[in-house]
């Protein structure tokens, strides 16, 4: 398929909605969904949302990014620190990819805990995948091994009540020790590359931080997601004049050696999904961040 798929809707898809009347040509609903979500699809010209209806007569192009030529190889790196039959507690590094996107076809996270049991969920590029973290963000994430465990899984997501907390050291200082961000974000309007909360599709999007440990330039955050919108984390922080150290898109690059960003999800608390039994789970820092963060305590 070319990487731009040019499609005419004919007269009879009159009131079908954008990602059903795609989910036949893009191979499934799931597929059809992100690629919009993406907004790699437009509708004579126009980017729509899923729910768009159609009337038949326009002209759809998609935008595939068919990045195979340059995807990765070998198999990803990560540790379990939980486990059963049913579900899989991961600890991530930087570097890795959860699940098969444009430049990493091969070698992400979901392709190696697929020899683990990994299942269940609508798009087969994602075994048992709930939700994700960025490629240079580390630490925690819970993997489905069956179809039940999924659907609950993500069902708990989505009435946010698996918590997630995150380590960040941000440069300078929030305002107050404590604060919520409220400020929907999308792709940002200008840079299609990044997400903004100046965006001309934003989705409702909340995190709570709290100040861990003032320092002398940077700030350590432990910092709660309600919403898991794309670099949600980096975004926010940055909007408030805080942003993450050792982000080269949103952040500071030149400080205490960091070579990625400082944002570690360090833990993660949720109801087993078939026993109901709480779990919670942490993990610590990886060396990298820990040698930073100790740079910057010595800071006077």
């Amino acid at each position: 398929m070319p990487p731009n798929l040019l499609i005419d809707v004919p007269a009879s898809a009159e009131g079908k909605r954008l990602d059903q009347f795609l989910a036949e040509p893009l191979g499934s609903r799931a597929r059809a969904q992100r690629l919009i979500d993406d907004d790699q699809v437009l509708v004579d010209g126009v980017s729509r949302n899923k729910r768009h209806l159609l009337v038949g007569g326009e002209s759809i192009e998609v935008d595939e990014h068919d990045g195979r030529a340059i995807s990765q190889t070998g198999d990803a790196d990560y540790s379990i620190v939980w486990e059963d039959e049913h579900l899989l507690v991961v600890d991530k590094p930087a570097g890795v990819v959860v699940h098969p996107a444009p430049g990493a076809w091969s070698g992400t996270l979901s392709q190696a805990l697929a020899g683990r049991g990994a299942a269940g969920g609508a798009d087969p590029e994602r075994p048992g995948i709930v939700h994700r973290l960025d490629r240079n963000t580390s630490g925690l994430l819970v993997v489905a091994r069956s179809e039940e465990a999924h659907r609950v899984l993500a069902k708990e997501m989505a009435a946010r009540r698996i918590s997630r907390r995150y380590l960040a050291l941000v440069d300078g200082t929030p305002s107050s020790r404590t604060g919520t961000i409220d400020a929907p974000i999308g792709r940002d309007s200008r840079i299609r590359t990044r997400q903004s909360t100046d965006s001309d599709r934003p989705r409702a999007a909340v995190t709570h931080f709290e100040i861990q440990e003032r320092l002398a330039r940077s700030s350590l955050l432990e910092v709660t997601l309600e919403t898991g919108r794309t670099h949600q984390i980096r975004v926010h922080l940055r909007a408030i004049g805080n942003p993450v150290l050792g982000d080269p898109e949103y952040g500071i690059t030149d400080r205490y050696g960091l070579e990625r960003q400082f944002l570690h999800a360090a833990h993660l608390g949720f109801k087993h999904p078939l026993t109901g039994d709480r779990i919670e789970v942490d993990a610590p820092l990886p060396k990298e961040l820990s040698s930073a963060l100790e740079l910057a305590r010595a800071e006077r």
